[in-house]
């Protein structure tokens, strides 16, 4: 299937597939933006409470490597369209839980369902778009992550105080309606990887597992860990250390997701412009994460508005990380493999550390207090960029190889 040449119509579909990532992360974040209040209202622990996010974590990780499989056998458009009508479902279905366990079971299958989003839409994308058009896609389509959490922490303040925490859900699941009759209106068919055997996604080669692939695989589990796990509980590091409410500390999560889009479109220039190499630029920006992190340890005790700028930096640099990992390094696998596939596994590894910071940073914090999670985060963060930095030779040589046998 040739590329869309024409711009216009080139647009049109990087707006609906940004569009379908934001109500997807509306329909998936609304549980971590009001998991204090939920913990406080219904009277449980927030460790307890957060055991929905990390069953949901665990769930859209191996659906990752699921719906990747799936996504070169049948038609990516059918597996958005059912991921949008289950993730409808469950967010109906969350305020009706009358107990944290029913909460978690819920919350892991939306965690299923969401994971049928992001794999089909790099199978359309690698598909309908030139090279050029794909990377400039893969920028504006994860501004849909960015705007739906902004969305999210703007809107749960407001549903919260006219009539709790349980309409914040219904509101996500009539956005998911809305989305899921677009996307089945406007969304094109694809021809199915497998039968056709494109050039570009047929497998030419022995997948080229390597310790360098390892550490990518690790380093995509700690950008994971801090860019969703400061996010989640950021409000409540502001509710307990400034004695916020609630609603005021989960605005406050707005000025995250500012950064983050922030953090895509500057990490895109310099990749373009200045620093070529993926992992060279993950390092630096691991560097930056963890600079921000070290800051916000001396000195979030001087004020709100310091802690969350210091956070916010901190979460824009991995969500530059994202960027580079898990959506620049999948083309250069489409020789070797089935590239859906292959999105699905490295996203899957974000969400391994979702799911670990979801529950671990919930306990390390009751445990150890904020300070001690902090300077979790810098080492966390001073690990990740260490590791970048020592692989971004042999991923720059590996990279020119690819180049060079592309047919």
């Amino acid at each position: 299937m040739n590329p869309i040449e024409n711009k216009r119509q080139v647009t049109r579909l990087m707006l609906l597939f940004m569009t379908t990532y934001l109500i997807s992360y509306l329909t998936r974040v609304n549980y971590a933006a009001v998991v204090t209040e939920i913990a406080d209202a219904e009277g449980i622990l927030r460790s307890v409470a957060s055991l929905a996010l990390t069953g949901s974590a665990v769930t859209y990780g191996v659906g990752q490597l699921l719906s990747g499989w799936l996504g070169d056998r049948i038609q990516p458009r059918t597996l958005v369209f059912c991921g949008l009508l289950t993730t409808l479902l469950t967010n109906l279905l969350i305020p009706l839980c009358g107990a944290a366990y029913q909460m978690t079971a819920v919350w892991c299958v939306n965690g299923l369902a969401q994971a049928f989003m992001w794999p089909p839409l790099v199978r359309l994308m690698s598909t309908l778009f030139s090279q050029t058009d794909y990377k400039r896609a893969c920028v504006v389509v994860s501004w849909g992550s960015s705007l739906g959490t902004i969305l999210v922490y703007l809107a749960s303040p407001l549903c919260i105080r006219l009539a709790g925490w349980r309409s914040v859900f219904f509101v996500s699941a009539a956005a998911a309606a809305a989305m899921a009759a677009v996307w089945v209106r406007k969304c094109p068919r694809v021809v199915p990887a497998l039968p056709e055997k494109p050039v570009d996604m047929a497998p030419t080669r022995a997948f080229p597992w390597s310790p360098m692939l390892a550490v990518v695989l690790f380093c995509i589990v700690l950008q994971g860990s801090l860019r969703d796990g400061v996010t989640t509980w950021l409000p409540s590091l502001l509710s307990d250390a400034f004695g916020l409410g609630n609603e005021t500390s989960i605005l406050s999560g707005v000025v995250l997701p500012v950064f983050g889009m922030a953090a895509f479109q500057l990490a895109s220039v310099v990749y373009r412009r200045a620093v070529h190499n993926e992992l060279t630029l993950a390092g630096l920006l691991f560097a930056g994460g963890a600079l921000s992190a070290l800051l916000l340890a001396l000195f979030h005790a001087d004020g709100a508005v310091f802690s969350v700028a210091a956070a916010a930096l901190l979460t824009g640099c991995m969500h530059g990380v994202n960027l580079m990992l898990i959506c620049m390094l999948p083309p250069y696998y489409a020789g070797y493999g089935r590239i859906s596939l292959v999105s699905g596994m490295f996203n899957a590894c974000t969400y391994i550390g979702s799911a670990a910071s979801a529950y671990g940073m919930a306990a390390f914090s009751e445990s150890f207090g904020w300070d001690s999670t902090i300077l979790l985060w810098f080492a966390v963060a001073l690990t990740g960029g260490a590791l970048c930095f020592v692989f971004s030779r042999q991923w720059g040589k590996f990279t020119r190889r690819v180049v060079a046998e592309k047919p």
